[in-house]
């Protein structure tokens, strides 16, 4: 009986298992598998990040780079970056390189034995389309065509402008100094030996005025010339009181004409001569003026000293008019020309600029500074300009015809040629080499290498010469054999 009821037990819970059994696999979703999980579905994909500064470093979590210290991104896959990915590379074809050390190179993936790092792909640049730099422009050599997603564009911050046609004026600025009009300093000297008793101007830098006294001289040949007049006079007087013959009376009075001028010649002035003949006595010192007018800027002159002729005593200068003159740079003065406009401010006129035009460019460079001086003559009447103050000089060049013309920045200055990058619109930027003329304050002539309405780079530009460069030094090495830093696999 007991084992009857047993038999009647095990069949129920068999059949109670089985219904279950049944009702599991009816709820399930269609096509679930086994393992709880839609057949064909892929398994959620791990969230990845790398730096953004070394896109080659990626980790599984969040963190910093240890090569520069930045914070990992999350590797965001845009629909946009795997259409412009690069096609992948023929396996046959393929080769790896270290994203550290991009000069070594092998034909199967690994690790570089410089840093251990992992070897990556190398990048197959598609060509240009038309298969050629466009608008017939030579490659460059050591330069290389380089495509860059519009994601990397914004990061980078790339900026492009057009090639325009324009009238070019170049203006040159300058630093330049106040300094003496050469053509109005005066030298003042004696024209005999003797002694200065007393001078009228002992300061330096105290005005003069054209025939104030300067000094007062005793000088024995003064005085023997004075008596040699009086004698004439007393001579040419008796003679003609006592009706003498007229040749007489005649050479008498060349006499004291020959007294008279010889007195003048030494600059004696002629109301020191007036007074000498109405006194009709001998002056033990006679006064010498001065012959021009302006600043004592120079004084040799001390009472009491011997004094022979020729000697300088005193130098004046005319500070009505005054030289400028600018030190400009050498790959600038062939811009320059004689009666060229130049504007003129010295900082301590503030807000007053002065007119002026180039009076002469000098023919020889300073070695010290490479510098070319330009003379400018500018009027000081009010003698607001003084020698040796600084000046900032802007020459005005004359705008001539229309030249093809890009902004400074799009211009990159080797020191062995100069080099620009045009955007072919697809993401693809070309080098090309440009001969350049006049440069102005911000557009650069260009005379071969670019035609008008083309897109040039002006910002970003460096980092896109960098990659440039390198793509050309790796397609350089992979296209020879035995390039140093060129490995090849076993």
């Amino acid at each position: 009986m007991k084992r009857a009821v047993l038999i009647v037990i095990l069949i129920l819970a068999v059949g109670l298992l089985g219904a279950a059994a049944f009702l599991w696999v009816g709820s399930r979703p269609p096509g679930e598998g086994a393992g709880g999980q839609a057949e064909g579905a892929q398994a959620p994909q791990r969230a990845r990040f790398h730096c953004p500064m070394h896109p080659t470093y990626v980790k599984d979590t969040p963190g910093d780079c240890p090569i520069c210290g930045m914070r990992l991104v999350p590797v965001e896959e845009e629909q946009e970056a795997v259409e412009s990915a690069p096609p992948e590379p023929d396996p046959a074809e393929a080769r790896f390189h270290c994203p550290m050390h991009p000069t070594y190179v092998k034909d199967t993936p690994g690790d570089c034995p410089i840093c251990s790092m992992r070897l990556v792909p190398v990048e197959q640049e598609e060509p240009p389309a038309g298969g050629h730099a466009g608008h017939g422009a030579a490659p460059v050599s050591g330069y290389s065509t380089v495509n860059i997603p519009t994601r990397k564009q914004q990061s980078i911050g790339v900026r492009t402008e057009p090639v325009r046609r324009m009238a070019l004026s170049q203006v040159v600025d300058a630093v330049g100094r106040v300094d003496y009009d050469e053509t109005r300093l005066s030298t003042i000297n004696a024209k005999v030996a003797g002694w200065i008793e007393a001078l009228h101007v002992d300061r330096t830098g105290q005005a003069v005025r054209r025939g104030q006294p300067l000094l007062d001289i005793y000088s024995p040949e003064l005085v023997a010339t004075q008596e040699e007049l009086l004698l004439a006079r007393d001579n040419l007087a008796r003679l003609e009181a006592a009706g003498a013959l007229p040749g007489a009376v005649a050479q008498a009075r060349g006499l004291v004409e020959d007294a008279r001028r010889r007195l003048a010649l030494w600059d004696i002035p002629q109301a020191a001569i007036q007074a000498l003949e109405e006194r009709g006595t001998l002056a033990r010192r006679l006064t010498l003026d001065s012959p021009v007018g302006g600043y004592v800027v120079e004084k040799n002159a001390l009472e009491g000293m011997a004094i022979a002729p020729g000697q300088n005593l005193f130098r004046v200068a005319d500070l009505s008019r005054v030289w400028i003159l600018a030190e400009v740079y050498e790959s600038q003065a062939t811009s320059l020309q004689r009666g060229q406009r130049a504007e003129v401010a010295i900082s301590y006129l503030p807000g007053r600029s002065l007119d002026a035009k180039v009076d002469h460019i000098y023919p020889y460079l300073d070695p010290a500074t490479r510098t070319v001086r330009v003379r400018l003559v500018v009027p000081n009447p009010d003698g607001a300009l003084r020698p040796e103050m600084y000046a900032r000089v802007r020459f005005h060049g004359a705008a001539g015809g229309e030249v093809v013309a890009v902004p400074n920045e799009a211009v990159l200055d080797t020191g062995e040629r100069k080099i620009a990058f045009v955007s072919r619109g697809d993401g693809t930027f070309e080098p090309r080499e440009l001969l350049t003329g006049v440069r102005t304050r911000d557009h650069t002539e260009v005379r071969e290498g670019l035609i008008e309405g083309e897109m040039v780079v002006t910002s970003g530009n460096f980092l896109i010469d960098s990659e440039s460069r390198l793509k050309a030094a790796l397609a350089a090495m992979g296209s020879g054999s035995g390039t140093p830093g060129h490995a090849h696999g076993p």
